[in-house]
Parts: C-alpha cells; sequence; structure tokens
C-alpha cells in the first residue's frame, strides 16, 4: 500500500514543515508540535495521493510508463485506496484539532487542494502550480502549528515551495507530453513543448533560490545557512544539466535524488543558520 502511493516522496514537502515550526519557535519547537505536525503531514499526504491514484486510474492505463501501477493491474481495489485517502483525511484533521484553532479551521480548505489537485491537469495547463501551492500549505501549516498565525516567513517558505515543486513537476512531465497530448491532458510541455518546459522550470527555480535568499534574510540566518543555500544552487544546477530536449534519460535522477537532497539540504542549513 505505501508504494501504491509513493510514501517515500514526502520527503519533499515534510522538510519544509519542520522548517517552518523550526523559524516560527526560534528553535526546537517542542516534541508535542513535532509529533503532530508529522502525523498531519502523514495523513494528508496518504490522502493526496491515494485520491490521485484512484482518480487517475484509467489515465495510468493508458500510459505505458504508469500501467503497472497497482490500480490498472488490479493489485489493490479502488475502495481500498479510497479508504486508505479517507484514514489519511481523518489522522490530517485528527492532527490538526490538537495543534490550534487556526489549524483546524484551514484543515478543510487544505482538504480541497489535497483532493482538487488530482483535476487539474484535465482542464489547465497551470496545474504543476496548482500542485506547488497544494504541496506548499505544508510550510504553511508548520508555521501556524507553532505561532496559530501567519507572518511574513510563512509566505515566504509556501512561495519557495510552489515554485520549486512546479518546476520539477514540469520536468517530470516531459517524458509524458505524447501520452498527455493523445488523451487531452494539460501540462507545460503539452502545451508549449519541451524545450519551453524546460526554459519554464529553470524560471521557477531560479525564483526558488531567490525565495530561499529571502527567508534566509528575514529569518537572519548565518553563514551555514547561506553556505546551505550555495549547495542548493549547485543541486539545482546539475539538476537541469542532467536533462535536455533531445535526451530525457535521466530524468528520474533529477526528479526523484536530486530533489530529495535539496528538501534535506534547506532543512539542515536552517537549523544550522539558526546558531551560525
Amino acid at each position: 500500500m505505501l508504494d501504491a502511493i509513493k510514501f517515500e516522496h514526502t520527503v519533499f514537502a515534510l522538510p519544509f514543515a519542520y522548517i517552518a515550526m523550526v523559524l516560527a519557535a526560534g528553535g526546537w519547537p517542542g516534541g508535542w508540535t513535532l509529533g503532530w505536525v508529522t502525523a498531519a503531514m502523514i495523513g494528508a499526504r496518504t490522502c493526496a495521493m491515494a485520491t490521485n491514484r484512484v482518480v487517475d486510474r484509467l489515465i495510468d492505463a493508458r500510459n505505458p510508463r504508469t500501467a503497472g501501477r497497482h490500480l490498472p493491474t488490479g493489485a489493490l481495489a479502488v475502495w481500498e485506496l479510497r479508504l486508505f485517502a479517507a484514514a489519511g483525511a481523518a489522522l490530517m484533521f485528527l492532527a490538526a484539532f490538537m495543534l490550534n484553532p487556526l489549524c483546524l479551521a484551514l484543515a478543510p480548505l487544505a482538504l480541497v487542494f489535497l483532493v482538487g489537485y488530482s483535476y487539474t491537469k484535465r482542464f489547465t495547463w497551470t496545474s504543476h502550480w496548482i500542485l506547488g501551492f497544494t504541496d506548499g500549505i505544508a510550510a504553511a501549516g508548520g508555521w501556524i502549528a507553532v505561532r496559530g498565525a501567519f507572518d511574513a516567513p510563512a509566505f515566504v517558505l509556501w512561495f519557495t515551495l510552489t515554485v520549486w515543486i512546479a518546476g520539477f513537476d514540469v520536468l517530470y512531465a516531459c517524458q509524458d507530453v505524447d501520452v498527455d497530448r493523445a488523451q487531452g491532458l494539460h501540462s507545460v510541455p503539452a502545451r508549449f513543448g519541451i524545450a519551453a518546459a524546460l526554459v519554464t522550470a529553470r524560471v521557477n527555480h531560479v525564483l526558488t533560490a531567490a525565495a530561499l535568499a529571502l527567508l534566509g534574510w528575514l529569518a537572519g540566518l548565518g553563514l551555514l545557512y547561506w553556505a546551505g543555500w550555495l549547495a542548493v544552487l549547485g543541486l539545482l544546477a546539475y539538476e537541469h544539466a542532467l536533462v535536455s530536449p533531445r535526451d530525457l534519460s535521466r530524468l528520474d535522477l533529477a526528479f526523484f535524488n536530486v530533489n530529495g537532497y535539496i528538501a534535506v539540504i534547506v532543512l539542515v542549513a536552517v537549523c544550522a543558520g539558526l546558531y551560525l
């Protein structure tokens, strides 16, 4: 079941929820907050991905790259993933209740995005940014879990996640251009072509770097943060060097490995930058 929802991809957004908590608290946020934010993230991610698999099951069955997934092959039933999605949503709401009133009040809105983003590629090529915005809720949630209110760094983190994830989702969609066009699905590569998509992804990741710089300035982070920021710049450049309009063979390396490293490096850099 965990393989069906790609549970390991939680590494993309979860570190940013922790970053928001650490910055909001000015250090250790406390075990209670850490535990319930982690639970909320696990629940939200489970709900979103299980829903996505159900919503996209017919599309996946017609795509050679995804036809081997659990629903198209019959390894899992639709009702099983729907139950898993409901359990994830319930865990997210419980965690929000245990954190503070603002978290609970905003949980239904978060659920709308967690469930709704799976439908967006059916009608708009901006679906990449809607996905990024949805994942960015993790950072906003981590901040308000500590403060019970929004502040400027929370919005900067939200923007950072939006453009970072949109950038590498645009890259990832390059491998499905022909299938997306055949099925009438919308994406930047399908609408504008692979070359334009790669430029779009680069622009988004330039904005990511700029947003991380703004975050460091707003939070007054120290030298170690800026060392991590330079490492992230290097990884973003490496990610884009791996792919070209003529060669997408290393796209999985760019998508999974490099972006996982980036999320962890930013978390470590923020924690270190609070003290040095």
